[in-house]
């Protein structure tokens, strides 16, 4: 249960929010929207940030959401091991993944079991999503007959590109042993996910994959089944809304997209690349943070227990005990 005062837990936390890292010992600096990645060698060291991004933007920070995120997404990677190999090596910081260096894939496998989110934003001006056509008929957060995969890729400009496969192949942007793999491995994780939750009172809506090679071995790479990467939305609850036209329960960061889209409905979310960030509301941060809490009491079974700290200084300190400072 979360505790009372939780909300000025998360409040005090908000001057000490992981905003950004400069660990120049750690190796080559690449910042990702959320992560900090350093490589050195065949090693790479992903620190989850507190950054909060939404349409391609990153457009805050939310206080403990990068050490919640990285310890769900631990949790689901010690899970699926025996079905995917992953790229953990181990885990020194509640912030912080050591992982083997890959060549990355550059398309990510969207797996959905739910039409909603860009998909059901697509099925309303009647396009395909990764040239999947979706039956007419369908209604906003309905449950589809099938899983089906929406395979995505990078513009330049960092938004998400649909891609179908047949394009995927014919342009040889990845090998077709290679990709068959990716597919079943990406309905493997999913299938396993979606079993546990529903245990939990969870649906697992839809969710992202990354895929990387070590040594011509695909590994399963990035981050998984987190608030960030999934929709999550209350089992109980699920078919009473949909029957009342209602939105499910949201345990994930859409509630906050769709506070974006609800306050900001001129800039939202279509956000351009350099379009300036509006003022965000301490209260939203307050709620997702607990949304977010939430979500992990229901994924792992544990309570997470917040504490006002400086984080940067507790990562410092485990890094230099683990020998990689």
């Amino acid at each position: 249960m979360i505790p009372e005062n939780i909300d000025d837990i998360i409040r005090r936390q908000f001057d000490k929010t992981l905003n950004s890292t400069n660990f120049t010992a750690l190796g080559e600096f690449y910042e990702g929207k959320v992560r900090d990645n350093y490589i050195k060698g065949d090693v790479r060291i992903i620190i989850a940030t507190d950054r909060l991004s939404a349409f391609d933007r990153v457009i805050t920070t939310i206080p403990f959401k990068g050490q919640m995120l990285n310890q769900i997404s631990s949790f689901w990677f010690e899970k699926t091991k025996h079905l995917v190999k992953n790229h953990i090596i181990t885990i020194p910081d509640p912030n912080v993944a050591v992982v083997h260096q890959c060549e990355m894939i550059p398309v990510e496998m969207i797996v959905r079991a739910y039409i909603t989110g860009s998909a059901w934003r697509a099925y309303t001006k009647g396009e395909t999503t990764s040239g999947i056509i979706l039956p007419k008929g369908l209604r906003k957060n309905q449950r589809l007959d099938d899983i089906i995969l929406t395979p995505s890729t990078k513009a330049e400009s960092g938004h998400d590109i649909y891609i179908s496969r047949e394009k995927i192949l014919n342009d040889n942007m990845v090998d077709k042993d290679i990709y068959a793999q990716m597919e079943e491995a990406s309905y493997k994780l999913f299938k396993f996910a979606q079993n546990y939750c529903y245990k939990n009172d969870l649906i697992l809506v839809d969710t992202k994959y990354e895929f990387g090679l070590k040594d011509g071995e695909l590994l399963v790479t990035d981050e998984i089944h987190t608030q960030d990467s999934s929709r999550f939305w209350i089992s109980n609850s699920y078919d009473e809304r949909l029957a009342k036209g209602e939105e499910p329960e949201i345990l994930d960061k859409e509630i906050f997209r769709g506070w974006l889209m609800d306050t900001y409905p001129d800039i939202f979310p279509n956000i351009a690349p350099s379009q300036k960030i509006p003022p965000i509301s301490s209260q939203i941060k307050i709620e997702l943070a607990k949304t977010y809490m939430k979500s992990y009491k229901k994924i792992t079974g544990s309570e997470f227990k917040p504490e006002v700290s400086d984080v940067k200084e507790r990562m410092v300190k485990n890094l230099k005990k683990a020998n990689y400072l």
